[in-house]
């Protein structure tokens, strides 16, 4: 009886439903049962879905619970695994870990992006669209399968493959948080000029000067003034690094 109530269920989907409910189930690991969760988790609110309610149909607000119980499961595990870590250890520990750039890594290694329903190309995504999509799959799995089964794909996915304290414990999260923690310290005064650089491209970038007393330090162009300023922190940090406490 199971076995044809499976055959029933194959045979009801259509062949691009049972394309993408093979593939939810590699990268999970398990089976999926209500696979609308999951492509849910991959509708770019460009799609302008709706529901019966009117409500929106996106990955948004998936977004929010997935961030939300991923945070949790990366904190169990650092409090059983670094018993002697305080309160501030541990909450540095797991912001590591689930820092954006860490999150985007996820996302891209699983091609997440290649299954996202959109009405614009993917080209016109922004960096944060791989980790956005990861964490939206999380929340979908815990609506799907509940937070045992969360904790199993992120045991499988981030924790096993990626989770090294003793290497995390050197990792810069921000150099312009590091940057700005030394100047402060060592009672340096710091500004970072910001500026549209479009260049020859007509490309719209951001330059920026990080200038430390006085004297600047290091440039950089970006997409964006926060990651402008952070490959200029960046360069500032290696130039200084012999005076930097990293710890």
């Amino acid at each position: 009886m199971r076995f044809i109530k499976k055959i029933l269920s194959k045979s009801s989907r259509s062949n691009e439903d049972g394309i993408f409910f093979d593939t939810i189930e590699k990268i999970l690991g398990f089976k999926p049962q209500k696979i609308a969760f999951y492509k849910k988790a991959f509708t770019h609110r460009s799609s302008n879905k709706l529901d019966v309610k009117g409500n929106p149909i996106n990955y948004e607000r998936l977004e929010f619970l997935g961030d939300a119980i991923l945070s949790a499961v990366i904190a169990a595990h650092l409090f059983n695994k670094a018993p002697a870590g305080d309160e501030g250890y541990l909450t540095k520990m797991r912001s590591k870990i689930v820092s954006r750039e860490h999150l985007n890594e996820l996302g891209r290694d699983l091609n997440l992006i290649l299954f996202i329903e959109s009405k614009v190309p993917s080209t016109n995504f922004g960096e944060n669209i791989h980790g956005n999509v990861f964490e939206a799959l999380i929340g979908a799995i815990y609506l799907d399968r509940g937070y045992d089964y969360c904790e199993k794909f992120i045991q499988k996915r981030v924790i096993v493959p990626y989770v090294d304290i003793a290497r995390l414990e050197g990792k810069v999260i921000s150099y312009k948080s590091l940057l700005i923690e030394w100047c402060q310290k060592e009672k340096k005064s710091f500004h970072y000029d910001v500026f549209e650089d479009n260049g020859i491209t007509g490309e719209r970038l951001f330059g920026v000067k990080l200038s430390i007393d006085g004297k600047v330090v290091a440039k950089s162009r970006a997409a964006s003034k926060k990651k402008a300023e952070e490959i200029a922190s960046k360069r500032a940090y290696f130039a200084f690094q012999e005076k930097i406490d990293v710890r």
